[in-house]
């Protein structure tokens, strides 16, 4: 990008410090045709700072160091000299500048009429045209040089008196790091739609509470944000007021509407802020082509191997802050138009039809808030890198104030390293569900979602979706289940369709040859794997016919010790379907190396009834306490020198719960070894009943 910057040799422009730091390096070319109008003075005097008595027909190269200038760029100035160097010479340092100065003199009538009718021609003509700039002149060369909107200021200067030297490589360097071209167009006298559309992102980003105004608060969050200082409440007023006086709709209840903050920018531009807008953009993610930077949307985040990524807790407030933000009738579902004005800060609309198909909607079809966050889940899950991305434009670093949007992401732990430990801190789940053509999975993804037969049968094909995610709880815990329906194909299977945490094996009890598939698909792929399976009877409510294969599902099953096989239907009229095989699918999920028969919590059948009775603190205190006694029993008969003498632990002096549980009345107990021998003979008794009796109760089931 090259910029011209016109410098009229022998008007005082004072220079305020700029606001963004820049870390490209410049190059600044100062070129001119006719000789001795000063344009080697100038660089000689900006190094040694006075007039140089001795001037060479070119200087050499200068660099300036970046700890010396306001935006700490490092600048290379180059001189131009038509005596020593030629036009090829002279296009290809041009080729390289990023801004360029004409020079000439005022007491030189051809060299004024140089740069109209030479130098601005030749320069336009080798540059990108596109990248014109505001022209700012001073005194009779405005009208002369009108036509040519490239060249954005025209500065006095005089090496001799050391006017304005600095000043010139401010303006120089400013017309590159903060160039008002992308931002403003000086024949309509207003901002270029693609600033507007970026500072309305902006404005809306900043709106928490989608009023359509930024109240005092807000401001100051918006200035904090930008310019790392709040602002005072009468320079606050002092804002407000400017824009009253100018946009008759710029302030509505005592707060800035979008009108007003389009107007205050255009403001800056006008009077030479523009440094200004440029810090607002940059701060939001734009680059100098008022595109979002890539390393804005696409931070560093490494996920390794057989490691998944989630959302952590403060990136779910986040998003669950933005739906109660567009959420305006309250209903806890957001409809299309809320949904449209949601995404109206992404340059494109993320969520397709399929995805009311893939959560949980309300009766209408709209998404709802466990819907909303669920897709969010699965995003996160299946495409970190698109979830970023989305974070990015809903302006999750600024609002969170958070270093980029990879802090709301947590990548979980090796799933190796989950097994071995024997428990998991994942919160999402996949599972992947085999069957043949016409078995059931479509309606047993659907079903997850609530949705029974006949509610199934008015989806278009055209938005019919592969995933289905919702929550379940698995011992009072929520976690997210991710379903996904697999194309079936015995000849390939790609590592995504083996790459989850439980299999789904689907088959139609009502069609002899549909358990068939299923097998083949366990005996190729599965049955050496360390992934559970699970088989599903689906279709449960039609008669069930003999399968085609030399042996029953439930005598498979117990062959490669799995579950027996759990019914299914989704034919259930008016009624939403059970919910209880989506929580085995999970426990077994997170507990794959329980190889259990039952694992449902519905706190009603046999398996869940001892797993309470096991895990209540009742019997927890019991046990423990049966342990500390029988300790203390064998300390005391045994003398302190014996071999056999065994220490009693700290920690058996603590109950579960963090109270004390051995107490005067359990050392006085000791005195009597008969009383523990009977309660031990009684404890191991009550132990083979219970386990007996259990035994009998599994039986029927």
């Amino acid at each position: 990008m090259q910029h011209v910057l016109q410098i009229k040799e022998n008007t005082s422009i004072q220079s305020t410090p700029l606001l963004h730091t820049h870390t490209s390096s410049l190059f600044l070319c100062l070129p001119l045709f006719s000789a001795k109008v000063g344009k080697t003075s100038l660089i000689m005097s900006l190094v040694s700072e006075e007039f140089p008595e001795v001037v060479p027909y070119r200087a050499e190269e200068i660099t300036i160091p970046a700890d010396v200038t306001p935006e700490r760029v490092p600048t290379h100035i180059v001189d131009y000299s038509e005596a020593e160097q030629t036009d090829e010479q002279l296009f290809q340092e041009i080729s390289k500048a990023n801004v360029i100065c004409i020079v000439y003199a005022v007491n030189n009538k051809k060299s004024i009429e140089k740069v109209t009718s030479h130098w601005i021609p030749l320069i336009t003509d080798n540059t990108d045209k596109d990248n014109s700039l505001l022209a700012v002149f001073i005194l009779d060369l405005y009208i002369l040089i009108m036509p040519f909107i490239n060249v954005i200021v025209c500065l006095e200067c005089s090496a001799k008196n050391l006017k304005n030297i600095s000043e010139l490589f401010y303006y120089a360097q400013k017309a590159v790091l903060h160039p008002t071209g992308p931002l403003y167009c000086p024949e309509r006298k207003d901002m270029k739609p693609l600033c507007v559309k970026a500072l309305t992102r902006i404005f809306k980003v900043s709106d928490l509470d989608n009023d359509g105004i930024l109240n005092d608060n807000q401001l100051n969050f918006f200035q904090r944000t930008c310019f790392n200082a709040p602002l005072a409440p009468q320079a606050l007023e002092d804002v407000k007021n400017v824009v009253r006086k100018n946009v008759s709709d710029g302030v509505r209840d005592n707060g800035l509407t979008l009108n007003g903050f389009l107007f205050l920018h255009t403001l800056f531009i006008q009077r030479g802020r523009h440094e200004t807008t440029w810090t607002v953009l940059r701060r939001f993610g734009y680059d100098d082509d008022l595109e979002l930077h890539q390393d804005y949307l696409f931070p560093q985040l490494k996920v390794p191997p057989d490691a998944t990524t989630e959302l952590n807790h403060d990136a779910y407030l986040f998003l669950q802050g933005v739906f109660d933000k567009h959420d305006k009738d309250r209903d806890c579902a957001l409809s299309p138009e809320e949904l449209k004005d949601l995404f109206d800060v992404f340059p494109y609309m993320p969520w397709g039809a399929d995805v009311s198909n893939t959560v949980c909607t309300n009766d209408k079809g709209w998404i709802t808030y466990q819907g909303y966050l669920s897709q969010w889940t699965l995003t996160t899950y299946l495409d970190v890198q698109r979830c970023l991305e989305y974070l990015g434009y809903l302006g999750y670093s600024i609002v969170a104030e958070q270093e980029s949007q990879a802090a709301g992401i947590t990548v979980t732990r090796d799933k190796k390293i989950d097994l071995q430990k024997r428990q998991t801190q994942r919160s999402v789940f996949r599972c992947n569900v085999f069957g043949d053509v016409c078995s059931g999975k479509s309606g047993f993804l659907q079903a997850f979602l609530g949705r029974n037969l006949m509610s199934q049968k008015n989806i278009r094909e055209e938005h019919r979706s592969f995933y289905a995610i919702s929550t379940t709880y698995v011992y009072g815990q929520e976690k997210y289940l991710l379903l996904h329906e697999v194309f079936p194909d015995n000849d390939y299977m790609s590592d995504a369709d083996l790459a989850c945490d439980i299999v789904c094996l689907l088959y139609d009890v009502s069609n002899p040859y549909s358990f068939e598939y299923c097998a083949k698909v366990f005996k190729q792929y599965f049955m050496d794997s360390k992934t559970p399976c699970m088989m599903i009877a689906a279709k449960s409510d039609l008669p069930e016919v003999k399968q085609q294969y030399g042996c029953t599902p439930l005598e498979f099953c117990r062959k490669h010790k799995m579950p027996p096989p759990q019914s299914f239907t989704c034919n259930t009229a008016a009624a939403a379907p059970s919910r209880d095989i989506y929580t085995k699918l999970t426990t077994v999920a997170m507990y794959p190396h329980a190889r259990l028969r039952c694992m449902c919590t519905c706190n009603r059948c046999t398996f869940c009834l001892c797993q309470n009775l096991l895990n209540s603190e009742l019997l927890q205190t019991v046990r423990t306490k049966l342990y500390a006694a029988v300790f203390l029993c064998c300390s005391n008969h045994l003398p302190p020198s014996s071999p056999c003498h065994v220490p009693i632990p700290a920690h058996l002096y603590l109950d579960i719960g963090s109270s004390i549980f051995v107490s005067v009345h359990v050392q006085a107990d000791l005195k009597s070894s008969t009383f523990w021998l009977r309660a031990s003979v009684g404890a191991a008794m009550f132990a083979v009943l219970g386990i007996a009796m259990y035994r009998v109760l599994l039986k029927p089931r």
